[in-house]
């Protein structure tokens, strides 16, 4: 199994997000090789929390040129994942309300 701190690579913070927060409702970019299952298990391991579902979206990296030269941004997968009624809140975003 994969160490949890190299699924969840960091927390995404935008407006959206922070909407979200009230409903229990929490956003990460995660590694894109991951699944649901394993996304599930690193964030209740990582935060002690219970985990009610998790919902995916991958972003393709976009084509972009300069000159004669292109390349290609890198591709990039976020987690939404929500948190069982009963269970206690993340702190780190709890703190940015």
């Amino acid at each position: 199994m994969k160490d949890p701190h190299d699924i969840i690579l960091k927390p995404v913070l935008s407006e959206k997000s922070y909407d979200l927060i009230a409903n229990k409702k929490y956003t990460f970019l995660v590694d894109v090789h991951s699944n649901k299952t394993e996304i599930k298990q690193a964030v209740e391991q990582v935060f002690g929390v219970k985990v009610d579902s998790v919902t995916t979206a991958r972003r393709i990296g976009k084509i972009k040129k300069q000159g004669r030269t292109q390349g290609r941004r890198p591709e990039t997968k976020r987690a939404f994942v929500t948190l069982k009624p009963e269970s206690k809140g993340i702190e780190f975003f709890e703190s940015m309300q």
